[in-house]
């Protein structure tokens, strides 16, 4: 088997030598013993009151100092070179004469990294200098490493907000007539798939839905934007827009998730008959929507049908109440009940279900005491996954 040789091995940056020593002749024998290692750069500096400039322009990986030289004391050499933005975290090997135990405890106490009596073995002094250069390279590259991941970080963040500010400018604005609907769409830090909407299929009869794609990241918006624009301008073909159960099959036909990166969502649609008042509606795996009557009872309203692109042909229901005067609607995504708390556990839909049922401050007020109640929970940072949350009162 070949070996590699020391001096052979390969770096994406070179070794870099600064020697700080008032003594040319030790300068001399230093640079013999490295002049065979092709990548090795040598530099000297005899003035000590210029090392720290030097150091600067020419950026060593290992720095080699003597403690005895006219001008300034090599202790405090070392501490300034400490404090040096360019050069606090550069490898400091003293190279002394002095052999005492304090002065070599004093020199590791300023910040010296290693010490050797003056002048060591060539081979002795190629290993140290090759061992904390190879550690210092390595530290450079894992900050330049870090560094990128910061921007690439920064660059999704910048992403996600535009992915985000573009999904709620799809959301339809707020109806105060003859239906009063309000509604709050808070995206996580990663964004989720949350997107709603709704709109009059016709004089009578008002649609209205709300899904959550699975995973985060601007594909998953994406895809609940396709979702709702396939829905806003029904482009599902034949589809009967007045059947909830339609509408969730012909969107598992279009949307299966093989088709869509792996990705499906879940779906909550409901048409509303303002002369009836009735409500048909059809669920793909999503949570119920909760219809409030006029006494404050809480009815869940859920079909258990599959989520929507997981399997081809599958099947969904739908099912009718009808809305007495002072009725309302939540139709909600998981990322209202959801909520991680301080110690790391997360809220349940029951908990949802208390705060709902447990307010006292009318219909209208409903949606601000969920959202407070939602922000007391989770803190002042972003929610884990996106908070949509409809409101309509009938």
């Amino acid at each position: 088997m070949t070996q590699i040789e020391p001096s052979k091995a390969v770096n994406c940056r070179p070794v870099k030598v600064l020697l700080i020593d008032d003594q040319p002749i030790i300068a001399e024998s230093v640079k013999l013993m490295l002049k065979d290692e092709k990548d090795i750069e040598f530099a000297y500096c005899s003035d000590p009151t210029q090392a720290i400039k030097v150091a600067n322009e020419f950026s060593p990986t290992v720095i080699l100092q003597d403690l005895v030289m006219p001008e300034i004391d090599g202790m405090t050499l070392v501490r300034y070179f400490r404090v040096n933005s360019k050069t606090k975290e550069v490898p400091l090997i003293v190279l002394s004469s002095k052999e005492e135990p304090v002065v070599k405890a004093e020199a590791f106490a300023c910040g010296a990294n290693d010490y050797l009596v003056k002048l060591p073995d060539k081979v002795e002094m190629i290993a140290r200098v090759r061992y904390h250069s190879q550690g210092y390279i390595r530290l450079l590259e894992r900050n330049e490493a870090f560094d990128k991941l910061a921007k690439s970080r920064a660059a999704l963040q910048a992403e996600l907000g535009e992915a985000a500010e573009y999904v709620r400018s799809l959301l339809p604005p707020p109806e105060e007539d003859p239906i009063t609907v309000k509604w709050e769409f808070l995206p996580s830090q990663e964004l989720g798939g949350d997107a709603f909407g709704y709109h009059w299929l016709d004089d009578d009869n008002f649609a209205v839905y709300l899904l959550d794609v699975c995973g985060h990241g601007v594909g998953a918006a994406l895809l609940s934007i396709s979702v709702i624009n396939v829905l806003r301008t029904y482009a599902l073909g034949q589809t009967d827009y007045l059947s909830p159960k339609s509408v969730l099959s012909a969107l598992n036909a279009a949307f299966p998730m093989e088709k869509n990166n792996q990705m499906f969502f879940t779906m909550w649609y409901a048409v509303y008959n303002k002369e009836s008042r009735c409500l048909t509606y059809a669920s793909g795996g999503h949570p119920p929507a909760l219809l409030i009557d006029s006494s404050e009872k809480i009815h869940q309203l859920n079909t258990d049908g599959f989520l929507i692109g997981g399997i081809d042909d599958a099947v969904f229901n739908e099912q009718s109440c009808t809305v007495g005067e002072g009725g309302h609607l939540l139709v909600y995504s998981d990322g209202v009940y959801e909520i991680q708390k301080k110690d790391g556990s997360r809220t349940t839909l029951d908990d949802f279900f208390q705060i709902v049922s447990s307010h006292q401050g009318g219909k209208s007020a409903l949606l601000d005491k969920i959202i407070t109640e939602a922000r007391k929970i989770n803190g002042s940072g972003p929610f884990i996954d996106d908070f949509s949350i409809v409101h309509i009162i009938f």
